[in-house]
């Protein structure tokens, strides 16, 4: 990658773009916090930027060279930001453009995984013009119970209901569609919940160890993500090698799929019946709180929190640059 030749620590000025103005706010400003002190300590000249209050431009300005998103949610993680600074000419950490956008709607998500035939649960999506009350009480019959309904386009467990029995999906329906005119319903897989780090781009892509989830009653909410200790992080993750190994590379064929680059983490179910592993979603920018799944695997794979972070800046390149690389 082009970009990565000429990155000279001594000569950057970078900016930990944080906060933001999606659902994930709170969150991205705990991310961005632990990625800018993490900089420092590495000799980085860092410092915070939100785009909620300052105008993207002030990048420019302000002389930055390269920026490290921290944003996490709508405007950080689904291509707008990457756009700006495609615009602006500053090279950012994680994936562009299109792969961000994509990633983002986990029902553009699912279409790629399934064409390619990567394994992802069944599901029905709405539109707003197909949300009526008989569509929406059909569902059950579609996927059986209990199922799963979410916004197709929140993360960090933002609006996402396990609906148990029929009358239940109209209420479900209706938290979600607050965060997404959207609605995306997904069979439910009882299992074990992991999650699968990947760094690096195209065919040097690898995955870091998987994080096996333990949640209190299996309830890996949003408070029991960042604000409770209840939540147990199992890495190593003590699965069978042989299927660690098949998870990682299914983690890695699904980044791939979606042109990902730089960093990102994949959300999987391990089925309890036959130990078969289904892709949820791909996060292109996950978070780096001391709650989070990316920092706890690199600690496994022996890569500390801000090497791990200095390694993200390094990788920061524009689309552009990588189409010219590729001529």
């Amino acid at each position: 990658m082009t970009h990565n030749k000429t990155f000279n620590i001594s000569k950057a000025k970078v900016a930990v773009l944080m906060g933001g103005r999606s659902a994930e706010r709170e969150i991205s400003i705990m991310s961005g916090q632990g990625v800018l002190h993490a900089l420092r300590s590495k000799g980085v000249d860092a410092h915070a930027f939100d785009p909620a209050s300052e105008a993207m431009d002030q990048l420019k300005v302000k002389g930055f060279t390269h920026a490290f998103i921290a944003l996490h949610g709508r405007y950080g993680e689904d291509g707008s930001v990457q756009g700006a600074l495609e615009l602006l000419g500053i090279p950012y950490t994680g994936s562009g453009v299109m792969a961000s956008a994509i990633a983002m709607d986990k029902v553009m998500t699912k279409r790629i995984w399934t064409a390619l035939g990567l394994s992802t649960p069944k599901s029905v999506s709405l539109a707003p013009d197909e949300q009526s009350a008989q569509a929406i009480a059909a569902i059950p019959q579609t996927l059986g119970l209990p199922l799963i309904v979410k916004p197709p386009r929140e993360g960090s467990s933002i609006g996402i209901t396990k609906v148990t029995s029929a009358p239940a999906i109209e209420a479900a329906a209706q938290l979600a569609t607050q965060y997404d005119p959207d609605l995306l319903c997904e069979e439910f897989i009882l299992g074990e919940e992991l999650t699968c780090p990947v760094l690096g781009n195209g065919m040097q892509a690898r995955a870091l160890p998987v994080v096996r989830i333990a949640a209190p009653d299996g309830a890996y909410d949003y408070q029991n993500k960042y604000f409770t200790n209840d939540v147990q992080y199992h890495c190593p993750s003590g699965l069978p090698e042989k299927e660690e190994r098949a998870i990682q590379a299914l983690v890695v064929a699904a980044y791939r799929a979606l042109n990902c680059r730089g960093w990102g983490r994949a959300d999987i179910m391990l089925r309890a019946t036959d130990r078969k592993p289904f892709l949820l979603e791909m996060n292109t920018s996950p978070g780096m709180t001391s709650h989070s799944l990316v920092p706890i695997s690199a600690k496994a794979a022996g890569i500390s929190y801000e090497d791990l972070c200095l390694e993200l800046l390094n990788s920061a390149t524009l689309d552009h640059v990588e189409s010219g690389a590729k001529k």
